[in-house]
């Protein structure tokens, strides 16, 4: 997994891997989510990308978009 950034010290995120047609996302309470295109929307999960790579905002687009939306939990 690819380690969140997280600029402003304030995610509850932790890690994430960005697969071909999915996103996993760890969260610092150790769950880990799938969410893909058919759960959460492509354009939300496009947006959910960039927002990982940049290392803000992720968190809060989660809560805020899609936040039970996911295919499944990993853990």
């Amino acid at each position: 997994m690819t380690p969140y950034r997280d600029w402003d010290q304030d995610s509850g995120i932790r890690a994430y891997v960005i697969g071909s047609t999915h996103m996993d996302v760890a969260f610092k309470d150790g769950a880990i989510y799938r969410y893909t295109s058919l759960s959460a929307g492509q354009a939300n999960l496009d947006r959910m990308i960039v927002l990982a790579r940049a290392g803000d905002g992720l968190n809060q687009f989660i809560n805020r978009a899609v936040k039970k939306r996911y295919s499944e939990r990993l853990a």
